[in-house]
């Protein structure tokens, strides 16, 4: 007989994806979006710090910490794909967070562009985080809502 702790633990994906527009150029917002260490100023409660090949191309790694006081995770990632200034793709590989994310920046006419941040996620913690996830998804998306919007307020002015 198989005890309960052996078993695989069920892996859950979960999505968000959401877009905005900014009033800068597709370049200059590339540039914005990959300045690491300034994530600060606009993803919330979040630092973000390049760790190998400075987070720039093809297995550049990165690490977040997340989360306010005690209740704080880190994420780390490398790059799996890297094509300035379109799309930069990541695998999360740290213990919370595991799965994929991607910046994808489009030219929307000389003077704006569109951003899209998407992640396709495991959700942590087994069947208890599947469970979870229909309160946490509402909550996740409007983060992500709002980190963006404030990208899009900041990027027109980048570098500071």
């Amino acid at each position: 007989m198989k005890r309960r702790r052996d078993r695989p633990t069920p892996q859950v994906m979960f999505r968000l994806a959401e877009r905005v527009t900014v009033d800068a150029p597709a370049a200059r917002v590339w540039q914005a979006l990959t300045a690491w260490d300034r994530q600060s100023e606009w993803v919330i409660a979040t630092r973000t710090y390049a760790t190998d090949l400075v987070g720039q191309g093809v297995g550049g790694g990165l690490e977040s910490f997340t989360g306010v006081g005690p209740l704080r995770f880190k994420d780390t990632m490398v790059i799996t794909e890297w094509r300035p200034p379109t799309i930069c793709r990541v695998r999360h590989t740290g213990r919370v967070i595991r799965g994929t994310g991607a910046f994808e920046v489009e030219s929307a006419g000389e003077r704006g562009a569109v951003v899209t941040w998407s992640e396709s996620l495991v959700m942590p913690f087994g069947r208890f985080g599947a469970v979870c996830w229909p309160v946490l998804q509402p909550i996740a998306s409007r983060l992500l809502r709002r980190s963006l919007k404030s990208f899009a307020d900041w990027a027109p002015a980048y570098p500071r």
